[in-house]
């Protein structure tokens, strides 16, 4: 696993990473995630698209997650927000757009089916993410199979209030969602997580420092071969000096992506 703290931010850092992966292979398959720090991110694909360095014609797009029972056009549906985000701005063709159903009467046949979905896409070749403040990924709260395919997932108490502000009362934010899962998250050719403020410190120190355990599920990036968090300083407070100074000084082809902005 590699840690990146870039000079410019998190956001603009993934756009750029995304543009060097792109110049290689033009029809990638992506996982995308929501997100406040994930928007900064989509601004600067949009900024490309329209300055023609990327097309995303023969892209294919999955979402991480989706709440249960949120119909597709809710303003605080997943989908909307990847719409008003990115998939209106950009020439991405509706057919290579892929959302788990939430409101599918068939939840579990929904999960299996959006598995092979990603199967018949020929995989992920790039995967980008958040993580939670209690070390979540997608929506795998503490705790989920380290193995675990696309599922239905209950969120926590912290994960609820977290997305409250989201939520005009009386409306209350979803109690379930439909995730990809841990296994098929590690699946991915490359993982590219974002990690922003201080209140993801502990996370990434867990993921970063500690074992790899359900309890903090971030710290399963620590098994996969091409695995990077992309954090600011404020992420990064709990790290050890050390370690710090350790990812700081690696020379590699991620501390080269930095250079394309600067």
């Amino acid at each position: 696993m590699r840690l990146i703290v870039p000079q410019i931010s998190v956001g603009k850092y993934a756009a750029a990473l995304f543009k060097e992966r792109f110049n290689k292979k033009k029809n990638l398959v992506l996982a995308l995630p929501t997100g406040e720090t994930a928007v900064e991110m989509y601004a600067g694909f949009v900024k490309m698209h329209k300055n023609g360095d990327v097309s995303f014609k023969n892209i294919k797009s999955f979402n991480l997650d989706e709440y249960v029972g949120v119909e597709a056009c809710h303003p605080q549906s997943y989908c909307s927000f990847m719409q008003n985000n990115l998939y209106n701005h950009v020439d991405i063709k509706k057919e290579n757009i892929f959302m788990p159903d939430g409101t599918a009467e068939d939840i579990e046949k929904e999960c299996l089916d959006y598995e092979r979905k990603i199967k018949n896409a020929g995989g992920i070749d790039l995967l980008f993410g958040g993580v939670g403040q209690n070390g979540h990924l997608g929506f795998n709260e503490p705790y989920s199979a380290l193995r675990s395919r696309t599922h239905k997932v209950f969120l926590t108490k912290n994960t609820i209030a977290a997305n409250s502000r989201f939520f005009t009362p009386p409306q209350t934010p979803p109690d379930t969602a439909i995730t990809m899962g841990v296994g098929t998250i590690l699946d991915a050719n490359e993982i590219v997580i974002l990690a922003s403020g201080f209140k993801k410190a502990e996370a990434l120190r867990a993921a970063v420092e500690g074992p790899v355990c359900a309890k903090w599920v971030i710290s399963a990036l620590q098994i996969h071969p091409k695995a990077v968090i992309v954090a600011d300083a404020a992420a990064c407070s709990n790290l050890e000096p050390a370690t710090f100074e350790y990812f700081k000084n690696l020379k590699d082809e991620y501390s080269e992506i930095e250079k394309l902005c600067l």
